[in-house]
């Protein structure tokens, strides 16, 4: 469960006080200012991932400082990534000083000094941030301080499907189980050290086990983002990601999982749900959201539906809109 605060609470001059206290219990602590005195917003929610826990940010642009002082006052010894949803930064960190903006990534050692400035005129500073404990990451720290303040841009490869990873976790995760936020957390630890090792040319220093839980999470998100292609298949699957398709069955086979056209069918038909339950597609016939997700036989769709969910997709829309009425 989500623990959210906002500064619309406080009295303005009180706000930088208490944002700080939150943002020291929540990420660590910091020295804080800004300009924005008369109007200054701050939100903040927190959520626990197992041994990893997961942030939300948004504020006023301001600008932060973490000094040693400031470390010995509470240094939790994690690695820190962030990445940008809304705003634009700047940090210098451990030798790097770069700007950064929307989809990018950050990370920073709590152990370290930091200075960092959400600049104005960009808007609200917005981010989703994983904390990760040290000893999670199984890279030696001298390797991981090379990726320290610089700045890991998302726009492919893993550090794509770690950025969506990322930010379907604030979307999402609070609808999961205690052991659902666990499973994710450590999903989330294997992603960014198979990130990480990636862009350190370090893949093969990683533990086979951390290596395939990676890559079946970038395999999963593949699968997500096209979900609604025809001609998504084991083979264009396997092709994308560098393996034979008797390889990606395996891959399946060894997690105890469904077959990977089973979880094709499951994960469509689930779009086909989320879409029937959607006001806004109320009139769109349900043969046109059945042909959206690949099921361009009605009657065959009926009978998929029905044995997922016990109903025809034509009672259950009927019973969702009941049920909203």
């Amino acid at each position: 469960m989500w623990t959210s605060a906002s500064a619309a609470a406080v009295p303005v001059a009180e706000r930088f006080e208490w944002f700080s206290d939150v943002v020291a219990s929540a990420l660590i602590p910091t020295a804080i200012v800004s300009e924005r005195h008369a109007d200054f917003h701050a939100e903040a929610s927190t959520l626990g991932l197992g041994t990893a826990r997961l942030s939300v940010f948004s504020h006023s642009p301001l600008r932060s400082r973490r000094t040693p002082a400031l470390i010995r006052r509470g240094d939790p010894e994690q690695y820190q990534l962030a990445l940008i949803t809304g705003g634009r930064w700047w940090m210098a960190h451990h030798g790097a000083d770069e700007e950064f903006g929307v989809g990018d990534m950050i990370l920073w050692d709590t152990s370290r000094p930091q200075e960092t400035i959400a600049h104005p005129g960009h808007g609200p500073s917005r981010s989703v941030i994983v904390h990760l404990p040290k000893d999670v990451l199984p890279l030696r720290p001298g390797r991981v301080d090379r990726l320290l303040g610089r700045r890991i841009a998302a726009d492919g490869g893993t550090a794509a499907v770690l950025a969506r990873f990322v930010a379907s976790l604030a979307e999402h995760a609070s609808a999961c189980t205690p052991r659902e936020l666990g499973e994710l957390g450590a999903a989330a630890a294997d992603l960014a050290a198979a990130c990480f090792a990636h862009r350190l040319d370090a893949y093969g220093e990683l533990p086979v086990e951390t290596r395939t839980r990676a890559l079946r999470e970038r395999v999963d998100a593949f699968i997500e983002h096209h979900l609604g292609d025809p001609g998504l298949t084991p083979g264009t699957i396997a092709a994308a990601h560098g393996l034979s398709v008797r390889a990606l069955h395996a891959l399946f086979r060894s997690a105890g999982d469904e077959t990977v056209a089973a979880a094709i069918r499951r994960r469509r038909l689930t779009r086909c749900h989320t879409d029937l339950t959607h006001p806004a597609l109320a009139s769109r016939p349900i043969h046109e959201i059945a042909t959206r997700w690949c099921f361009p036989n009605a009657a065959s769709f009926s009978r998929a539906f029905r044995e997922a969910y016990g109903a025809t997709p034509t009672e259950f829309r009927r019973e969702a809109a009941a049920g909203s009425g």
